[in-house]
């Protein structure tokens, strides 16, 4: 059988019913798609694994599918993320690989004025915006994880982060 999408649309509403048999298949024809699908994306030894958090984010969010809307898309979306969530990590590994081999070189001096500099400058701007700053583009926080360290809705997260850079940029710029 071909992963199409109203094979794969049928055998959720199955699912979704109970359906274990249905649920089973579902999975293995979802997987092979997202394989087809990952393989364009990422290095050949990453899409197992990539395939495997999806089906696994699918499972946890298969209450949210919505039976009358199409399978497919719902599916990408979420390898979507997964596959944005992978980059993610790899790239902060390869930096922090990059930053403890460049740490011999850096001075201690260096280090703390431009952290002072960071923390004069987010001084300047509202409260809430700093704090958003700091949280996603300092300590790496995502805007999901930002979200529930600040309190702020993650639209709000959002906004205050693009407001608060273009505050700081007009600041940089005046001096």
């Amino acid at each position: 059988m071909i992963a199409n999408e109203e094979g794969l649309r049928r055998l959720m509403r199955l699912s979704l019913t109970g359906d274990k048999q249905a649920y089973a298949v579902l999975l293995e024809q979802a997987g092979k798609w997202l394989a087809r699908y990952f393989r364009q994306k990422i290095a050949p030894d990453a899409v197992d694994d990539l395939v495997q958090d999806t089906l696994i984010s699918l499972h946890r969010k298969r209450s949210s599918y919505d039976p009358a809307r199409p399978f497919l898309p719902w599916l990408a979306a979420i390898a979507r993320y997964r596959w944005i969530d992978r980059l993610r990590q790899t790239y902060r590994h390869e930096a922090q690989m990059l930053e403890d081999y460049d740490k011999a070189e850096d001075s201690h001096e260096e280090v703390v004025g431009a952290r002072i500099s960071i923390d004069r400058l987010l001084d300047l701007i509202p409260q809430s915006q700093a704090e958003v700053i700091r949280c996603v583009k300092i300590e790496g926080l995502s805007i999901d994880e930002a979200s529930i360290r600040t309190g702020q809705s993650e639209s709000l997260v959002k906004v205050n982060i693009h407001r608060g850079l273009k505050k700081l940029s007009t600041l940089v710029e005046s001096e």
